[in-house]
């Protein structure tokens, strides 16, 4: 058996499959059967492996936080958010435009999803901002990069997929690590958002009456604790990951039911039918990338990829920058789930090497992806945006341009500076 020989057929099969427009899922499958069958493994562990990597408890999260995003949406909890939001900062010059921002913020505190958070607030941000003088493809472009503090603000079904795939790194310290680079990606948009604002002369919201404001306030508050639940649960040890994402469901069920009165019965089976259909591709890519990475391991690509790197450079700054760069192009190219699945494998050795802790690297990598998400020609949310909005990608795209200067500057502070996600972790676990 010729190594080399192999792992140009994993990764030639699996590139000349993604450009033929084939599925990722069944790229890693077919490309992994076809090693598998030079290297003489037996196929039969490409099932085992594809079982074995769904056969973990902490991976039960990952439906209950979808299923809790999909009730989110249906039960009224977002337009609060979003009103929550326009008393917080809808004052300021481009009030909508910060409450676009702060809205999504605390969306993703509590759902935890991009695209969940582009097809939810997404109809009423952009309609609103619209309505009030915005340009349109400005709506668009924010509501779809704003969406991306839902991948790295707890809590985060990606963050547990990293998890599992770091080698069992602490859910609970993931999430503690996402607030502080979450909350300053929110900050440094609503900066952008504030000269773009002044230069194009968008309007200033009107301020909210404080009797009125209380009243949202007190809406608001029973969506938050959803926050708390989860977030409280986890970090105080009282629950587990998964546990909290359950409690969860119910309490927002609960919520949706009995308080905001606007979760129907009937709206059930789409709630489930939706987390069904999301779940389905979701596992599907885990068990898929399961055997993909078990090839890799077995071929020592994680460590020839190490060599390879450390031998461009020998320098931290270099070799961090030059994987940022990795990640940032595959991101325009792939979706975040399996480049999570693949490539964490790959570079967790490297950024060790480094001192740089998995914790760190996990938030660093779930940003430079979330960027991908906004970036064509295969970013997810910005196809959603466009879809909601009803416009076309490369005018989105143009007026995406400004908007990725606060998420750059954010991915380097993330990459460079430790303790903007390791002093909550430390604190706190």
């Amino acid at each position: 058996m010729n190594a080399s020989i192999a792992i140009a057929i994993l990764l030639g099969t699996f590139v000349l499959l993604i450009v033929m427009k084939c599925p990722i899922t069944f790229s890693m499958i077919i490309s992994t059967a076809f090693t598998m069958l030079y290297i003489q493994v037996p196929v039969m562990t490409l099932v085992q492996q594809m079982s074995k990597q769904l056969n973990s408890f902490s991976l039960l999260a990952i439906p209950f936080f979808i299923l809790m995003g999909e009730i989110m949406a249906a039960g009224g909890i977002s337009s609060r958010l979003l009103a929550f939001a326009n008393v917080c900062v809808g004052r300021i010059t481009g009030g909508l435009a910060h409450v676009n921002v702060l809205a999504s913020m605390l969306f993703g505190g509590i759902s935890g999803s991009a695209i969940a958070d582009v097809s939810s607030l997404g109809p009423l941000e952009i309609s609103m901002m619209e309505d009030a003088g915005y340009d349109k493809d400005f709506a668009v472009a924010l509501t779809v990069t704003s969406s991306c503090q839902g991948l790295i603000i707890p809590p985060s079904h990606n963050m547990v997929l990293y998890s599992t795939v770091a080698g069992g790194v602490s859910v609970g310290s993931l999430f503690c690590a996402g607030y502080v680079p979450g909350v300053l990606l929110g900050i440094s948009m609503m900066i952008m958002c504030y000269f773009i604002s002044k230069k194009r002369n968008y309007p200033k919201g009107e301020k909210v009456p404080f009797r009125q404001a209380l009243q949202v306030t007190k809406d608001t508050f029973f969506a938050m604790l959803a926050m708390v639940i989860i977030i409280g649960g986890v970090s105080g040890g009282f629950f587990t990951a998964t546990e909290s994402a359950a409690v969860a469901c119910i309490y927002c069920s609960f919520v949706g039911f009995f308080i905001y009165r606007e979760l129907k019965w009937k709206d059930i089976p789409v709630v489930l039918g939706n987390t069904v259909k999301t779940l389905a591709m979701v596992y599907a890519l885990i068990a898929a990338a399961g055997a993909f990475g078990w090839v890799m391991a077995y071929l020592n690509v994680p460590t020839l990829a190490t060599q390879l790197l450390l031998g461009i450079s020998n320098n931290k700054i270099v070799v961090l920058l030059l994987i940022n760069l990795i990640l940032l192009l595959l991101g325009c190219v792939m979706d975040l789930a399996p480049l999570v699945l693949i490539m964490s494998p790959i570079l967790l050795p490297v950024v060790t090497e480094f001192g740089m802790s998995p914790i760190q690297f996990g938030v660093m990598m779930m940003l430079n992806l979330g960027i991908g998400l906004c970036t064509p020609p295969v970013g997810t949310a910005l196809f959603t945006g466009c879809a909601i909005g009803n416009m076309k990608i490369e005018k989105v795209t143009k007026a995406l341009m400004p908007l990725y200067i606060p998420m750059l500057i954010t991915l380097f502070l993330v990459t460079f500076i430790p303790a903007l996600t390791m002093t909550l972790p430390e604190l706190i676990m």
